[in-house]
């Protein structure tokens, strides 16, 4: 009898410190900033529109993802703006270039703002602008930040994820589009393959839409 009622009292507790743990995890993950800053960024195809507070450097900036829609211009060029004075504001050191250049002009063929310029890539192979828009201020600007500032917390690719959160933010329609005919071609939806020039023009003639912001 002795040992059915210590065996009884392990499982009992054992189970307590399973709920404990499991309740801490909830409450973690719910207390987590939401837009889903770091990883891949691997998304569904029918909703590829980030929203929330970027995490890390959402709070430092004092911007969100929701700051860029077509319902409120006057937010979105203040977001636009701000983000693309820190590429007029902000030089890198040799190392901080190199991943710049890896980035914005290597990784996937480079990304560009392609919707508002025939450009190849926002950067030139030497990291100097190639684009004047403001849409490619903003992005150059987020770039060189999160390099400068948070170099260590952020890999390449996790820079370039973000960079294609608010392009895609900056032509929502159009690139809406080209996620639905990536999907139905059986290509990987993530924010690299939607915004990169590794699939550039794969949705012409079957997806359309206009820009947030000027260009």
């Amino acid at each position: 009898m002795e040992i059915k009622i210590k065996r009884s009292n392990i499982e009992f507790y054992a189970q307590i410190v399973i709920i404990i743990v499991l309740a801490s995890l909830l409450i973690y993950n719910i207390g987590k900033p939401t837009g889903n800053s770091t990883g891949l960024g691997i998304v569904s195809a029918s909703s590829v529109i980030p929203s929330g507070i970027p995490a890390i450097y959402g709070n430092e900036l004092g911007i969100k993802y929701d700051d860029v829609s077509p319902n409120d211009p006057k937010t979105t060029d203040a977001t636009i703006r701000l983000l693309g004075n820190i590429d007029r504001s902000e030089s890198l050191e040799s190392a901080e270039m190199e991943r710049f250049i890896n980035i914005l002009y290597n990784m996937n063929d480079g990304i560009s703002c392609e919707y508002c310029c025939g450009a190849r890539s926002i950067i030139f192979e030497n990291g100097q602008p190639a684009c004047g828009c403001a849409h490619s201020y903003a992005m150059r600007g987020l770039t060189k930040y999160l390099i400068k500032y948070h170099g260590d917390e952020f890999t390449d690719e996790e820079i370039l994820t973000e960079v294609g959160k608010w392009k895609v933010l900056f032509f929502p329609g159009i690139i809406q589009g080209k996620a639905d005919v990536m999907k139905s071609q059986g290509i990987e939806v993530d924010y690299i393959n939607l915004t990169t020039n590794k699939y550039r023009g794969i949705e012409q003639g079957k997806a359309s839409g206009g820009m947030v912001g000027g260009c």
